[in-house]
C-alpha cells in the first residue's frame, strides 16, 4: 500500500519507521531539514510531489495546532479515493472537517508519545480508533495497532473527547499543579523526584497541545472534582482527623486497585 504521511515530528518520524518495512511509504514536510533522519521512505518537501505518489492512505501526523492547516494544504494533490487520516489527541473540528470533505477517512489517537512511553514495547499501551470512521480506514488502523500489540478501543468523537478530559486533563492539570508549587530541593526525596520527572516531561510538550487538551469542553467537570477532593483532604488534614485519613485512604486504595 501507498502511505503519505504529513510531518517528520516523532510521532510521523515513529509511523514512517514502523510502516515503511511492509508499505511504500512517503513522508512530507514543508521544513526539509526536519527529513535529514527519516529513512527508507520518500521524502516530500512540496505538495504537488504528493499527486505524483498517488497515495492510497494520508496519515495527518502534523501537530495538533496544525493538523487541519495541513489537510488543506495538500487536500487537493490527493487522489479523491484515498482514505484521509488523523492521530490527533484533540478532535476539535474534525468531525465537521471530515463530512465536508466527502472523502473516505479514519481519525485514530495512540493514546501514547514519545515523551514517555518505551516505543519498543507498547504492550501495556493503548489507541482508541473513531467509531464514524470508514470501515476500510478502520480495518488499516486495528491491523496496524495490532501489530505494535496496543488494546485498542473503538468510542465515537464525542466518547474520545470525555476519555481525553479524563485521562489526560485531570493528570495535566495535576501536574501543572504540582510543579507551579515547587522549589528546588537539595535532598529531594523519590517520589519528588518522580514528580518532577512527570513535570519536566509534560512542559516538554507543545504549549498549544497542553491548552487544547485543557481547554476540552469535558474538562471543568474533571477539575472540578480534583477541587472536591482537594478541599476534602485539606479539611481533614486541618482538623487532623486520624480516622477521616485512614477511611480517605482505603478509598484511594480501593480505587487503584
Amino acid at each position: 500500500m501507498r502511505i503519505q504521511i504529513l510531518g517528520a515530528g516523532k510521532m510521523g518520524s515513529f509511523f514512517a519507521d514502523v510502516l515503511s518495512f511492509e508499505h511504500e511509504v512517503a513522508i512530507f514536510d514543508i521544513r526539509p531539514e526536519k527529513l535529514r533522519f527519516t529513512y527508507n521512505c520518500v521524502r516530500m518537501s512540496e505538495p504537488a510531489e504528493i499527486a505524483d505518489f498517488k497515495p492510497e492512505i494520508l496519515i495527518n501526523a502534523a501537530t495538533v495546532q496544525y493538523t487541519l492547516e495541513a489537510f488543506r494544504k495538500v487536500l487537493s494533490y490527493v487522489p479523491k479515493n484515498c482514505i484521509i487520516s488523523d492521530i490527533a489527541s484533540v478532535k476539535t473540528g474534525l468531525y465537521d472537517f471530515y463530512k465536508e470533505t466527502g472523502r473516505p477517512f479514519v481519525s485514530t489517537h495512540p493514546m501514547f508519545g514519545p515523551t514517555f512511553a518505551s516505543l519498543d514495547n507498547l504492550s501495556s499501551e493503548n489507541a482508541i480508533i473513531i467509531s464514524e470512521s470508514d470501515y476500510m480506514g478502520k480495518i488499516f488502523f486495528r491491523d496496524l495497532y495490532n501489530s505494535l500489540k496496543l488494546n485498542i478501543f473503538e468510542y465515537t468523537f464525542e466518547e474520545h473527547d470525555e476519555t481525553v478530559a479524563y485521562s489526560l486533563s485531570i493528570p495535566f492539570a495535576s501536574t501543572l499543579v504540582f510543579a507551579s508549587v515547587m522549589k528546588p530541593q537539595e535532598a529531594p526525596g523519590t517520589t519528588f523526584k518522580k514528580h518532577m520527572t512527570i513535570a519536566r516531561g509534560l512542559m516538554s510538550e507543545d504549549d498549544y497541545l497542553l491548552t487544547e487538551i485543557l481547554f476540552n469542553p469535558h474538562t471543568p467537570e474533571q477539575l472540578g472534582q480534583i477541587r472536591k477532593e482537594l478541599a476534602n483532604l485539606l479539611k481533614i488534614i486541618e482538623t487532623k482527623d486520624a480516622e477521616a485519613m485512614k477511611a480517605f485512604l482505603h478509598e484511594i486504595r480501593q480505587k487503584i486497585k
